[in-house]
């Protein structure tokens, strides 16, 4: 190829459309509704805090007291950009969480020694 074609094909492609940037769909949780978790005051204000950026069946996989809980919030919001809950809302959320979702006994007494 002579430098002038690869002048004049440089110059095309500088020249041709960007292709738009791939972007990642919204996440939807098409499969969970909140009817499918314990009903409970807060049930459905949890369901719809959560599911914007993960399934909700993670969240009820956890079983955790609420300070453990709190902190998750805490570290949601830190560290993921969820947005901060206001005092009331994150009252009604850390509710539903401890009463719905407690913290689990181990099997034979096995004990996570990141809880401690």
């Amino acid at each position: 190829m002579t430098r002038s074609r690869i002048i004049i094909v440089l110059a095309l492609l500088a020249l041709a459309p960007a292709p738009a940037a791939a972007q990642a769909p919204a996440f939807t949780p098409s499969d969970e509704k909140p009817e499918d978790y314990p009903a409970g005051p807060g049930r459905e204000d949890t369901f719809y805090a959560c599911t914007p950026c993960h399934g909700f069946k993670i969240v009820a996989q956890q079983g955790q007291s609420r300070r453990q809980w709190d902190d998750t919030l805490d570290w949601m919001t830190q560290k993921h950009a969820m947005p901060r809950p206001k005092d009331a809302d994150r009252q009604v959320l850390l509710d539903y969480l401890e009463a719905a979702f407690p913290p689990r006994t181990a099997p034979r007494g096995w004990q996570n020694p990141f809880q401690r």
